[in-house]
């Protein structure tokens, strides 16, 4: 067993997206922030309505797979393909862009508390093309594993392993085999979880603060700590608990050319993208 440590920390920077959504960016903050196959983290998180009323209007992708996972709030998804998903506090939501995809992310409430996050996963360049799909995963579906000692994890996607304990989440057979877990912890409780040893892996802490490895390192509140390679994480909250997300996933190791909501291999690829939006085909075939 070799136990992963935290070799970096990406603090989050404050931006902006969409429609003028207020936001906090760590993976993907630029080209160099980046952790193959993750190419973005966002969390979003405010009470006040000026922060997310104007939503994410009508906009393109192509080329990767974008997950929002909503914590607290209600947001409607609507897509060039007639999907309708209603996004509340424990769903999820899967969207494969593909060849390409249009679709709208839109608030559904005037007040009150929007906060959950929305991660960009690549695509190997054998699948930037693929019709584009969508998936809801409503929170009744998301396993919820109660640790000893009062924690507990949500297993989005992958298989949350546990002293030999498995629980496998509703995403599986994914090309890069994503783990995606939220865990929550009570004061100074320890959580381990073992990661296959050829997976990139980092963690972000939402609530509270956590130290990771050993000797335990601490990762600074709203920041991406990046883990080195191993084969077993171990994370201790702090003296007023923690909630974090862990994601791992297998390395792609191909070349990333991102023009805004486009990534692909090459930048012609991306020109044809540019071209086909333009041109009205984008989603042709998907």
């Amino acid at each position: 067993m070799v136990l992963r440590t935290l070799q970096q920390a990406i603090r989050a920077v404050a931006t902006s997206d969409g429609a003028g959504v207020k936001l906090y960016r760590s993976i993907g903050q630029s080209a160099a922030a980046r952790l193959d196959p993750f190419l973005m983290l966002d969390e979003f998180g405010t009470e006040n309505p000026d922060d997310y009323i104007a939503g994410f209007p009508d906009h393109p992708h192509r080329g990767f797979e974008t997950v929002t996972y909503m914590l607290d709030g209600h947001m409607l998804h609507q897509d060039h393909m007639g999907n309708r998903g209603d996004l509340r506090g424990g769903d999820v939501q899967w969207m494969t862009a593909g060849r390409g995809i249009i679709h709208s992310e839109m608030p559904q409430q005037l007040e009150g508390r929007m906060r959950g996050f929305q991660l960009w996963i690549n695509l190997p360049a054998s699948e930037k093309m693929k019709p584009a799909g969508y998936r809801d995963i409503p929170a009744a579906d998301v396993p919820a594993v109660v640790l000893k000692g009062g924690g507990s994890v949500r297993v989005i996607a992958g298989t949350l392993d546990i002293d030999g304990k498995q629980t496998p989440g509703p995403m599986q057979g994914l090309s890069t085999e994503p783990l995606f877990v939220d865990v929550e912890l009570a004061p100074r409780q320890v959580f381990r979880q073992a990661l296959p040893a050829g997976h990139n892996a980092f963690l972000y802490t939402y609530e509270g603060d956590v130290s990771v490895g050993e000797p335990p390192r601490v990762l600074p509140p709203r920041s991406a700590g990046i883990l080195s390679e191993g084969d077993q994480v171990s994370v201790i909250a702090g003296e007023g608990g923690a909630r974090f997300i862990l994601l791992a996933g297998r390395p792609l190791r191909e070349p990333v050319v991102q023009y805004g909501p486009f990534v692909m291999n090459t930048r012609e690829e991306i020109e044809q993208a540019v071209r086909d939006y333009q041109a009205g085909r984008l989603t042709a075939g998907a």
